[in-house]
């Protein structure tokens, strides 16, 4: 009843949306601490994603349970993680809270002259086009002090993660 699926009905006759949350039903149906998930919205629409993001965060609201959810749709992380890991190619880039990664990361957007003169560590990783430089910054707060006048945007998830595999590709290592 508290997951709204049909009694009568077939597992093979449900939607992909209702299989997924028999799927969680049954998993949360002897009250696991750990709870571990690949993928768990993959593929859901807007609605029962929303649902689905709502039971788990249900769960671990109840004190001592966790989940462990490997995704690649970072809006669901940015809605429902306390913690982001990032694995590219097997190799751990980066892992912190989630909070404190947005409040650090910034994407900045400057002359390549202004970013040369940041202190060493700050510039995560830069990239160059045609409209100019821009580079993941690590210490947001401390480039703003720096660079009062250029445009530093607050990064997601999604950015932070394309910057952090650009340097991976590029053979630099994770700071």
């Amino acid at each position: 009843r508290e997951f709204e699926l049909p009694e009568k009905k077939l597992i093979k006759e449900m939607s992909r949306g209702m299989r997924m949350k028999f799927r969680l039903a049954a998993a949360l149906a002897h009250k696991p601490d750990l709870l571990i998930l690949d993928e768990a919205t993959s593929g859901l629409d807007p609605v029962v994603r929303g649902e689905v993001l709502e039971l788990l965060q249900a769960h671990v609201l109840n004190e001592g349970h966790s989940v462990l959810l490997s995704s690649h749709i970072t809006a669901d992380l940015e809605k429902t993680a306390d913690s982001i890991a990032y694995i590219h190619k097997g190799r751990l880039l980066f892992q912190m809270d989630k909070d404190a990664l947005l409040e650090q990361y910034g994407i900045l957007r400057c002359p390549a002259a202004q970013m040369d003169a940041l202190p060493a560590g700050l510039v995560v990783f830069r990239r160059s086009g045609a409209f100019g430089s821009e580079a993941l910054v690590n210490g947001a707060s401390q480039v703003r002090r720096l660079l009062p006048d250029a445009v530093l945007d607050r990064a997601s998830i999604d950015e932070i993660m394309q910057f952090y595999t650009a340097k991976d590709k590029m053979g630099g290592t994770a700071q």
